[in-house]
């Protein structure tokens, strides 16, 4: 019996691999990127035991050129819904680079967008760089609150 959530990724939402496209092609000619953020998928209304990548996580500070994206790792939160990566290649060679399997040590899916960023042009890979396969999911998002209280909390605390 397991206590905590599955470590299995069961695919990548509908929206948010558009979000992730659409970002890339706005970044070209320069790399775009961001970090893969999954939740149970229960909670998304699949009776499978899984996670779903739900959200592409932008670090502010993130400087791009048209060969690389460097994320200050300062500002990297340390979360327990991350799951991998999302980056562009603009020059649009789906594998990773060198420097790109440097960057795939944490998380177990990491994406790769390349140029004309149409919904074909995009793979996925594990950690070691290997090819793996991710389903896109027709899954109804939540509504995402930033703050999660209201005003009659706050009142109720004062």
């Amino acid at each position: 019996m397991r206590l905590f959530r599955s470590s299995e990724i069961l695919g990548i939402a509908r929206d948010t691999l558009r979000f992730a496209l659409e970002a890339s092609e706005e970044t070209h000619p320069n790399e775009y990127m961001g970090f893969l953020r999954a939740q149970d998928s229960r909670t998304l209304g699949l009776d499978r035991k899984g996670q779903v990548i739900t959200d592409v996580l932008v670090i502010p500070g993130t400087q791009s050129n048209p060969v690389s994206a460097t994320v200050q790792s300062n500002l990297v939160p340390n979360d327990i819904k991350a799951v991998g990566s999302v980056h562009s290649h603009p020059n649009g060679v789906l594998r990773p680079s060198n420097a790109d399997l440097g960057t795939f040590t944490k998380g177990n899916v990491h994406i790769i967008i390349g140029a004309p960023y149409g919904w074909g042009d995009w793979k996925a890979f594990d950690s070691h760089g290997e090819p793996r396969s991710l389903d896109v999911l027709d899954v109804e998002l939540p509504e995402e609150q930033f703050f999660d209280f209201t005003q009659e909390d706050i009142d109720r605390e004062l």
